[in-house]
C-alpha cells in the first residue's frame, strides 16, 4: 500500500493519481496554514500550486532526487528574492515541496500521511502558542530627528511603563535626516497605554511611533 505506484515506464493513470494527490494535498496545506496564521493571497496560492509543480519536475527527471530537489528548492526560495518571508511561511513552502517530492516519486500514501502528521503538528503548536513571546512583549519603533541624542532619551519612560527594554537596532532613514530606533520592550500590562505613546511623542517631535508584536510589524 505504501510502495511507489510509478513503474519504470510511467502510465497515464499513475501520472493522474500523483498529480491529483499533489493538487488536493497542496490545497489542504494552504487551508491549514490559512487557518493557523495571517497570510497573503499570493502565499496561500503558492502553497496550493507548489506540490503539483514539484511533482511534475520529479517525474520529468525520472526520480533523480538530486536534480529534482535542486530545481524544487529553487521554486521554494524564489519568492524570498524580492519579498521577505517569515519563518513560518518558509516552513509552509518547504512542507509543500516535500509533499510534491513524495508525490513525484509515486509515494502518494506517504505524502498523505506526512500531510496529516504536519497538519496536526501545526494546529497543536499554534494552540499551545509554542515559542511565542508573552502578551506584554512588544517591539517599539521610534523616529527621531538626526540632531537629537537618543542615548538615554526615553529611559525614564521605559522605567515607568515597562518591565524591561533593550535597544536592538538603530538605522537612518529619510535620506539620513531621521533615526529609526527599534526597541524590544516588555510592558507592565498587556495593553499599550495612550499615556506611554503621548509621552514619547513629546520627546521625538511628534514623529512616527509604531508599537506592536514583532510578527505583526513584519507584515507592515
Amino acid at each position: 500500500m505504501l510502495d511507489s505506484i510509478i513503474a519504470p515506464v510511467m502510465s497515464l493513470s499513475a501520472f493522474l493519481i500523483c498529480m491529483l494527490t499533489a493538487i488536493v494535498l497542496g490545497i489542504l496545506t494552504a487551508l491549514v496554514f490559512m487557518a493557523s496564521s495571517r497570510h497573503s493571497g499570493s502565499w496561500a496560492q503558492s502553497l496550493a500550486l507548489l506540490p503539483p509543480i514539484v511533482t511534475l519536475v520529479i517525474m520529468m527527471v525520472n526520480g533523480n532526487i538530486g536534480a529534482g530537489l535542486a530545481v524544487a528548492g529553487t521554486f521554494a526560495l524564489v519568492r524570498f528574492r524580492s519579498v521577505p518571508g517569515s519563518a513560518k511561511e518558509i516552513a509552509g513552502l518547504f512542507m509543500t515541496v516535500a509533499i510534491g517530492l513524495a508525490c513525484g516519486m509515486g509515494y502518494v500514501a506517504y505524502a498523505g500521511l506526512f500531510f496529516v502528521i504536519m497538519a496536526v503538528l501545526v494546529f497543536t503548536l499554534g494552540k499551545l502558542r509554542f515559542g511565542e513571546a508573552g502578551r506584554a512583549h512588544r517591539q517599539l519603533k521610534i523616529m527621531i530627528p538626526e540632531n537629537l541624542d537618543y542615548e538615554g532619551l526615553f529611559d525614564d519612560l521605559f522605567e515607568k511603563y515597562t518591565v524591561s527594554h533593550e535597544l536592538v537596532k538603530v538605522r537612518t532613514t529619510n535620506v539620513g535626516t531621521l533615526y529609526e530606533l527599534t526597541y524590544d520592550i516588555r510592558l507592565k500590562s498587556d495593553q499599550v497605554s495612550k499615556e506611554f505613546i503621548d509621552e514619547i511623542r513629546c520627546r521625538n517631535g511628534n514623529l512616527n511611533i509604531i508599537c506592536g508584536r514583532e510578527a505583526d510589524l513584519e507584515l507592515m
